[in-house]
């Protein structure tokens, strides 16, 4: 009787950020601006890292991954809220809406599983410097990469498949701006409780395990940092620390906030704040905090300008 009674649902209405409509051109320019700005910054990083020979270490490796990872999970949501606050009409198709969750799912914990190898990395450059080269081999650098990857890939295909393999009939009005987890599993009409129970838990394990080898590397060099006797060399690596730890921390603690509670506790605008986030905003501000206060970052960007300005002034 209720799959006579149900109307197959062939796309998703959004309902966005506001439906105020003297904010719709407001918030575009204020997003189109923060996604030009992760777009160069992120695609700058990469470029420059690839330019710049003296910057093929494993830490700029990891980094240039990171910005695209960046790049990848803005790009799944960004470009399509912003067609939003122009079009008006928030509608996303049923199959535009699973790839975005896939996407976005892919994307975000390959950016997980890259901070776990970034801490390891430090954990090595820091406590065995004279081994570094040796132990961060570009075989193994480039095996942590693929392995974030293939995460990645798996983490997405056990969400996209868990969260669509419900019955979506007559309602079809998403409480988000974009497609997501939480509000699709409200929506549903035979969300069960091991459907939640799936989200919970391949969340947690993603989270947790890559947090857990994160904590643990900072735990080893925060010892091997009390042992410093140069109070300089100490304020440097707590520095550097500090600036990881607190991405980390924003990264992580909105994913908990988000995925790690019952879909019933869920506030719509508390969420959509949450979501903006760690959508937009920190895919921006990651050049920032890893790259760009970074002394050889700097040095290879200034070297680019001046040879430009070089070429410009034998071109005329």
């Amino acid at each position: 009787m209720f799959m006579e009674n149900c109307s197959e649902v062939k796309e998703f209405i959004l309902v966005g950020l506001t439906d105020a409509p003297e904010l719709q051109v407001p918030l575009f320019i204020i997003f189109i601006i923060i996604y030009l700005i992760t777009l160069v910054g992120n695609l700058g990083l990469i470029i420059l890292i690839l330019w710049d020979s003296h910057l093929h270490t494993p830490m700029y490796f990891f980094l240039s991954n990171l910005s695209l990872a960046d790049l990848g999970y803005s790009s799944a949501i960004t470009p399509k809220v912003m067609a939003g606050f122009l079009q008006g009409e928030k509608i996303i198709s049923y199959n535009g809406c699973a790839a975005q969750i896939f996407f976005f799912a892919y994307f975000a914990t390959v950016e997980s599983y890259l901070l776990a190898a970034m801490a390891y990395d430090r954990q090595v450059a820091v406590c065995k410097p004279l081994h570094y080269t040796t132990t961060m081999t570009s075989s193994v650098c480039a095996c942590l990469v693929i392995s974030c990857h293939i995460c990645g890939f798996v983490f997405a295909s056990i969400h996209t498949g868990n969260t669509f393999s419900l019955y979506f009939c007559n309602s079809n009005l998403i409480h988000h701006f974009f497609c997501d987890v939480p509000p699709l599993l409200v929506l549903s009409y035979s969300v069960s409780y091991i459907n939640e129970v799936v989200v919970f838990f391949a969340v947690g394990f993603n989270v947790l395990f890559s947090l857990f080898f994160i904590l643990k590397s900072y735990f080893f060099i925060f010892i091997a940092i009390l042992r410093m006797r140069s109070a300089e060399g100490r304020q440097k690596a707590f520095s550097t620390c500090a600036s990881h730890l607190t991405a980390v921390s924003i990264f992580y603690g909105t994913i908990i906030f988000m995925y790690l509670q019952p879909s019933s506790k869920h506030s719509m605008d508390t969420d959509k704040m949450a979501s903006v986030f760690y959508t937009m905003v920190i895919p921006m501000l990651n050049p920032v905090v890893y790259s760009l206060r970074n002394k050889e970052v700097s040095g290879a960007f200034r070297k680019i300008i001046e040879k430009t300005k070089f070429s410009l002034n034998i071109s005329f």
